[in-house]
């Protein structure tokens, strides 16, 4: 279908253009769509994100790009904050990568991740005492 739909542009689609050069260190990355993206005058990096950048980098992992995980709610890291703030300071708490899909992703303010999910389903342990016709295995 993709390729029915590119017949149908008038000129070739245009190759994805990233917002920084991968091959800068992350930080740098992480700094320059903070100001360039979210209006940021600089990011303040936890003592646990500048561990795992280092890690990162020392793993050969420092030319993936950056994808923000951060609140929809506002462009800065506080919910409340409507419009276009400007002028903060963006928190970074945590970095993770995700090797396998190609990026790290800085994790910013408060941001929670969803967890993955188990390789057994839980809802093997769930069962139904037919005696007591209670459930069992849920908590």
């Amino acid at each position: 279908m993709s390729f029915a739909y590119s017949r149908l542009l008038p000129s070739p689609v245009e190759p994805l253009v990233l917002c920084n050069n991968t091959q800068l260190p992350i930080v740098e990355k992480i700094r320059t769509i903070a100001q360039a993206v979210y209006g940021a005058r600089d990011i303040e990096l936890s003592p646990e994100a500048q561990s795992k950048i280092d890690r990162y980098t020392q793993q050969g992992f420092g030319n993936l790009p950056i994808c923000m995980a951060k609140t929809h709610l506002s462009l800065s890291h506080q919910p409340d904050k409507k419009g276009v703030p400007r002028d903060f300071i963006l928190p970074i708490s945590d970095v993770r990568a995700s090797i396998g899909a190609g990026f790290i992703y800085p994790l910013v303010g408060t941001m929670s991740t969803m967890p993955g999910l188990p390789t057994r389903p839980c809802f093997y342990d769930i069962d139904l005492d037919t005696e007591t016709e209670q459930v069992k295995g849920l908590f």
